[in-house]
């Protein structure tokens, strides 16, 4: 069955069906799938998760020590959701107390190389990106300072029109 022009490929699906890239693929409608993934995984929790098991697999409570100002449930939430996306993988020892592990699946293996090359992008332009800040931050108050000089000059000078000094 072929598609018409201008249909979905699936109900979840929001990019064009030409094929070509288009940044509109990342809608924001609700029920975008590429969106939904990209929050999931661009989530700082999701991050530090995948980073700490690219190295080695780890207990639930080594995770919650290794991410400094996480909570419990985050962590518990955090990891069920990359679980069901296929890029964690849950282990459950039978021995008491229960012993769980957590490692990545092959798929969030490679998601982890795209994000240690985001992670390299950065410490390359991090210098660059502190000037960019530094000079925004340096323009906006000067912005600032503009608009209120002419606020209080304006306001000085209604002050005049109404006192019949002008």
């Amino acid at each position: 069955m072929t598609m018409e022009d201008g249909t979905s490929k699936s109900p979840g699906y929001c990019g064009d069906t030409d094929g070509d890239y288009d940044v509109l693929q990342w809608d924001t409608r609700e029920d975008c799938e590429v969106r939904q993934i990209l929050d999931r995984i661009a989530d700082k929790w999701s991050l530090l998760v995948i980073a700490l098991l690219d190295q080695r697999s780890l207990r639930f409570t080594e995770l919650r020590r290794a991410i400094d100002g996480i909570s419990q449930r985050m962590l518990a939430r955090t990891l069920r959701h990359l679980e069901r996306d296929g890029l964690v993988s849950r282990t459950v020892h039978p021995v008491v107390p229960p012993r769980v592990d957590y490692e990545l699946t092959p798929l969030g293996a490679s998601l982890h190389h795209t994000i240690r090359a985001l992670v390299t992008w950065t410490e390359q332009h991090q210098n660059d990106i502190a000037t960019a800040r530094s000079a925004y931050d340096v323009r906006v108050a000067v912005e600032q300072e503009t608009t209120e000089r002419e606020a209080a000059e304006r306001d000085a000078l209604a002050r005049d029109v109404l006192s019949g000094r002008r």
